[in-house]
């Protein structure tokens, strides 16, 4: 463990981390069950857990599709090289972890801008020497793809694997829409990429009704983000990609590891992802 980490387990944190208000990095890792967390975080997720006992769950699900998702990238599609938007904390099975399992030589930049995942998006790289970190703002697609980090350490003369999971829900469309943020990524990769997108999900059926209590929750927490979008919204900023079967499909459901013995719980129905090649 770095000292990065030790500092912030041991419950202080860096002085620049405001540690009283809410951070979506560290609600997400409270909802995971982590330990990089504080009262303002923990507060937000007890609120989900009224409207939607089954937060956990969903927060696993959407694990656990980013670890599937990668494991078919560098496996079956030979992706070597990775651009993780949105990162989040560091957690039980990260983004390079999961690459490098299968493909050792993959290398991963991560960017986030979050003060939090700053402190410990540093402490990754000492892992190993083909894991890298930029302090970037996802929804700037120019100057995201133009930071040194990311030019250094990624050929775009070749196909490149870029994960938006979990992100674009939490974006109000101030400057740019999340259809024009992500055809600008799109346009700046190589044919033969791919592009791995996660989304909160208003299934427009009954399961709606969950998905709007969450929604609220989200958009009236400190947070203040969290919109919960329908499939033409979602499948909409992919656009000119070849979608990997099955297409957008619930986050339990994309290619699970093995078979489903109990019912979905309502909030599972309220998360999917998806996966698109360039051509």
């Amino acid at each position: 463990m770095t000292a990065a980490h030790s500092s912030s387990r041991s419950g202080s944190a860096p002085a620049y981390v405001d540690t009283t208000k809410a951070s979506i990095a560290r609600v997400y890792d409270t909802a995971l069950g982590g330990k990089d967390n504080y009262p303002a975080d923990r507060e937000v997720v007890e609120k989900l857990r009224q409207v939607a006992p089954e937060i956990s769950q969903f927060t696993v699900d959407h694990r656990a599709f980013l670890v599937r998702a990668v494991r078919f990238l560098a496996g079956q599609a030979g992706i070597d090289q990775f651009l993780d938007l949105g990162s989040g904390l560091p957690t039980a099975e990260n983004t390079h972890q999961a690459a490098q399992r299968l493909r050792p030589e993959a290398r991963v930049v991560y960017v986030d801008n979050d003060p939090s995942v700053v402190a410990h998006g540093r402490a990754l790289l000492e892992e190993n020497d083909r894991t890298f970190f930029s302090p970037g703002d996802l929804t700037v697609p120019g100057e995201v793809l133009a930071d040194p980090v990311v030019t250094r350490n990624l050929d775009f003369d070749r196909p490149v694997a870029l994960l938006q999971l979990g992100t674009l829900h939490h974006y109000d469309e101030s400057k740019l829409t999340c259809v024009e943020i992500m055809q600008q990524y799109i346009d700046a990769l190589p044919s033969g990429s791919y592009v791995a997108l996660s989304h909160f999900l208003d299934p427009q059926d009954e399961h709606s009704e969950v998905a709007r209590r969450m929604e609220g929750v989200f958009l009236h927490s400190p947070l203040g983000t969290g919109v919960f979008r329908t499939r033409e919204q979602i499948l909409a900023m992919m656009p000119g990609l070849e979608l990997i079967d099955p297409g957008l499909e619930l986050c339990v459901k994309w290619w699970p590891d093995g078979p489903q013995l109990a019912p979905l719980l309502p909030a599972q129905y309220c998360i999917a992802g998806v996966l698109g090649r360039k051509p």
